[in-house]
């Protein structure tokens, strides 16, 4: 049974005909019920040809898996099946718009996910490519199925906290304002952060599966604890890893990226750095999103078995 399939399965549970955010049947989509009995929106891209492995790919905070079609259509075209869900209160998949309980929420939601597809194809290695918080989450998943993943790519990912938002005053009235006034908005993110490629910022702007809502208290604080959380989980990740990152990024401090180069347990790490280059990097100024691409795809070619086998 293929994972959509394996997804669709479950639509019955609980007895309703929920809705996405944006008006359509789950029914109608792939998804999967998460343990809180949430509908979380999946795409799947299949390759023509038997896959050579699997590739995970974890989205950002305030964005969706539909604006990593590029990155999957590349990795489709190495014989490879690529999986991904929309993080519960993101996109189409149930939820408070970037509201979550406990940041372990989406770490056990994305285990789920991965979990339903190793079962499905237990023969094929299982790769991550996650960005920005997705890489927050996907270094806990790393640690949770060590021996179950072949490698994990990282684009500028969550492990510091960028120095000129969160400064230590800030994040001092954060956790205070959090037990009284959890909703007050802490501003929002600004788009242009995300690329130098105006195209790229026009189009984030104008999604409207993106979220453009303000940054609560109660989400940064999330944010917080599982960046502080990291310090005894880094340690423990000898996954094979690629860290891509650029040295102009302002929403999540680059030092992160080395400090996740020099803690992992991981003996085969590489760690590169695009020169001005903001936070998508699969987004960038033309010459850099090819770059950033053919890093990922050679990375992975020297990963995987030859076509065939």
């Amino acid at each position: 049974m293929c994972a959509t399939s394996c997804c669709c399965a479950a639509m019955l549970q609980g007895g309703r005909d929920p809705m996405t955010p944006q008006g359509l049947f789950y029914k109608d989509l792939p998804h999967f019920i998460n343990a809180d009995g949430n509908y979380l929106f999946c795409r799947y891209w299949e390759p023509p040809t038997p896959p050579r492995g699997l590739v995970m790919i974890v989205h950002g905070a305030g964005e969706h898996s539909g604006r990593y079609s590029e990155v999957a259509t590349m990795l489709v075209k190495h014989s490879l099946f690529v999986f991904t869900h929309d993080h519960i209160g993101h996109g189409q998949s149930e939820g408070e718009r970037l509201v979550v309980s406990d940041f372990s929420v989406y770490v056990r939601d994305c285990l789920q996910h991965f979990d339903m597809m190793t079962k499905s194809h237990p023969q094929l290695k299982i790769f991550l490519v996650a960005h920005s918080m997705g890489g927050l989450i996907a270094i806990h998943v790393a640690n949770e199925r060590q021996d179950n993943i072949a490698g994990a790519v990282f684009i500028a990912p969550l492990v510091l906290m960028n120095p000129e938002s969160a400064t230590p005053i800030k994040i001092f009235c954060a956790k205070l304002l959090n037990h009284v006034l959890p909703n007050v908005s802490l501003g929002y993110m600004e788009p242009r952060w995300i690329s130098r490629e105006e195209k790229e910022v026009v189009d984030y702007i104008n999604d409207p599966l993106n979220y453009h809502g303000p940054v609560r208290v109660k989400f940064a604080v999330v944010l917080l604890h599982a960046v502080a959380n990291l310090e005894k989980v880094l340690p423990t990740i000898s996954t094979p890893m690629l860290i891509l990152h650029g040295d102009a990024d302002k929403l999540c401090d680059i030092r992160g990226s080395y400090l996740l180069l020099e803690k992992a347990a991981s003996t085969d790490k590489t760690l590169k750095v695009f020169t001005k280059s903001f936070h998508q990097l699969h987004r960038e100024l033309p010459t850099v999103t090819a770059e950033v691409l053919a890093e990922i795809e050679n990375w992975l070619e020297d990963r995987l078995p030859p076509i065939g086998q």
